[in-house]
């Protein structure tokens, strides 16, 4: 398969001319971009050009740990450094992080796995104190990670729970928690997979971390029974 890489260096945003001179190129369907993380205080727009196959999942909740982990090695975005397997760290500085991790549990409280070596949830999450983290950006590095076929199924996904509502947000504040205020999250489901984003909103300022999770349809019910019990 052939494939090229275009490494465009850019400052946290992509400016309004250089979005324009995208959208005039005649590229191929198969072509990826992404604003991908940060090195050296300068982050990087990638294009990921396949004349074959387009970027696309192949390893997701329900597949077994070694192919998830054979994927996780595989993906550029994720990009794992020697001995990372099924959970990636990424820190270029103490204001900037991100974590790639796929289990074998559901997301939430930890209950024994009904079966052995099957990963049941993935899920990344996004600290950054510089440009900070909203919904958008998170949807963007599902699109980047997964390709095309998961974006889509997350945009039109049910929106099954979504929090806070008013009687946590009053709950929160009589016992004195911003951090329960702060978060907003949805569960969502989809045709393929349940999908749960959560944003942590403090009351001034912008949120400065998020976090993606998709997971097996059959665990939404747990998590979202034990979100809705905080």
């Amino acid at each position: 398969m052939s494939k090229t890489s275009l490494f465009i260096p850019i400052f946290h945003k992509v400016s309004a001319p250089l979005r324009v001179w995208l959208h005039k190129q005649s590229l191929p369907p198969q072509a990826q971009f992404s604003l991908l993380f940060w090195r050296n205080g300068i982050s990087f727009l990638i294009f990921n050009c396949s004349l074959l196959f387009p970027l696309v999942a192949n390893a997701l909740p329900g597949q077994t740990t070694d192919e998830v982990a054979a994927w996780i090695q595989a993906n550029p975005s994720l990009s794992p450094e020697s001995g990372e397997t099924l959970l990636v760290r990424k820190s270029d500085t103490a204001a900037q992080r991100f974590v790639f991790q796929a289990s074998t549990l559901p997301p939430g409280r930890a209950t024994p796995p009904l079966r052995t070596g099957i990963v049941r949830s993935e899920r990344f999450e996004i600290f950054d104190l510089v440009n900070g983290v909203n919904a958008d950006r998170l949807q963007e590095t599902l699109r980047i990670i997964y390709g095309l076929g998961i974006y889509q199924d997350f945009q039109r996904a049910r929106v099954v729970y979504a929090y806070p509502d008013e009687t946590l947000i009053n709950l929160a504040r009589s016992r004195n928690a911003p951090l329960l205020e702060a978060l907003q999250g949805e569960l969502r489901l989809g045709e393929r997979f349940a999908y749960w984003i959560e944003v942590a909103q403090p009351r001034e300022g912008r949120p400065i971390i998020g976090r993606m999770t998709i997971l097996l349809k059959e665990d939404l019910e747990k998590i979202q029974t034990e979100l809705q019990n905080r």
